[in-house]
């Protein structure tokens, strides 16, 4: 063999080795996944009802229209937990009725998501760049705004509603599911909010079920999002929606979701319902929703009028109505990030 090609070979090996970590990369998690070369956030397909422009007259476009217009067109824009996506139509018909003619980009996905949105400044959709960060950040716990404050993107924040966990089950809980326990039994299929970028797992469920020493049976010691850890549990990529449908599909038992979202899947009609937990299985008196405007914001005033708004009684109760607990007035109060 030619000198030359001997020196070719661990170079060529180098590469299809970083070829082979890309692809099982790729497969591991196929739902949602950062760009290359640190280039934006790739967001995967059928995630339109997450992506919303309203304009001033009501009418709604959504996906690739409302990601391509909402920057440039928005008065405000509005990046959202999106566990809250059911209620959002009628709390921003709420702020448009004050607030006439204004135009509101929204996305609700998970908060860990958009989070790195934030810092990579942007999205891809459909093979498409779209650059740019929200005015208003909201998510289902204050560390990630700390991070925020880190970074110098926020100073303050407020509470703006409060959720709790329950465990949702198929019409009439056939498998008589009655805690957290249940959900590592031997016959009991999970469907879980995925620990990577779920604010309900980061923040809340896992330690739950830690305690109740079950963690290590449901994630089989992975970390991951759209995966099967074990034979018997999933971790979701947008758990609120895929849930009730793994459910629905025979493909799963049970799984951890806010209140919120049972109610939301009942409403639809779906043929599941929710078991209750106790207040230290629930966190209740724990689970808040943190918000603050970006101290970039090119549309400063307009984000702090929206922030004004939802310590108003009209968008406590918009968030009421779809099972939110509202937040006391000291909770509303915007405040420094500690």
């Amino acid at each position: 063999m030619r000198t030359e090609n001997v020196r070719l070979i661990p170079i060529f090996l180098t590469a299809l080795g970083f070829l082979l970590l890309a692809a099982a990369a790729g497969a591991q998690s196929p739902s949602v996944m950062v760009g290359t070369e640190g280039k934006f956030v790739v967001l995967a397909p059928n995630h339109d009802d997450d992506l919303k422009f309203y304009l001033g007259d009501g009418r709604i476009v959504k996906g690739l229209e409302a990601l391509g217009r909402m920057q440039a067109e928005a008065d405000v824009t509005l990046w959202l937990a999106g566990n809250q996506f059911f209620a959002m139509d009628d709390v921003i018909d709420a702020f448009q009725k004050q607030n006439p003619g204004t135009k509101i980009g929204l996305v609700t996905l998970p908060p860990g998501l958009m989070l790195t949105a934030i810092e990579k400044s942007g999205w891809i959709y459909g093979g498409k760049e779209f650059p740019g960060t929200p005015d208003v950040y909201a998510s289902v716990n204050l560390e990630h705004l700390k991070r925020l404050k880190k970074d110098r993107l926020m100073e303050t924040y407020a509470v703006y509603i409060h959720n709790e966990l329950q465990i949702m089950v198929a019409k009439g809980n056939p498998k008589k599911i009655i805690g957290i326990k249940d959900l590592a039994r031997a016959d009991v299929r999970t469907t879980m909010p995925n620990p990577i970028n779920e604010g309900i797992m980061q923040f809340y469920a896992r330690k739950v079920l830690e305690r109740h020493g079950v963690w290590q049976t449901i994630s089989g010691g992975k970390e991951c999002f759209s995966c099967q850890t074990t034979e018997r549990n999933w971790f979701t990529a947008v758990h609120h929606r895929e849930t009730p449908e793994r459910i629905r599909e025979d493909k799963s038992d049970a799984g951890l979701v806010w209140a919120t979202e049972v109610s939301e899947a009942s409403r639809w009609g779906a043929e599941i319902e929710g078991v209750k937990l106790p207040s230290e299985d629930s966190l209740r008196d724990e689970v808040a929703y943190a918000v603050g405007a970006l101290t970039g914001s090119r549309r400063k005033a307009n984000a702090d009028k929206f922030l004004g708004f939802l310590a108003t009684p009209v968008a406590q109760q918009a968030y009421a109505k779809f099972g939110f607990v509202t937040a006391t007035a000291e909770e509303l109060r915007l405040k420094p990030i500690p």
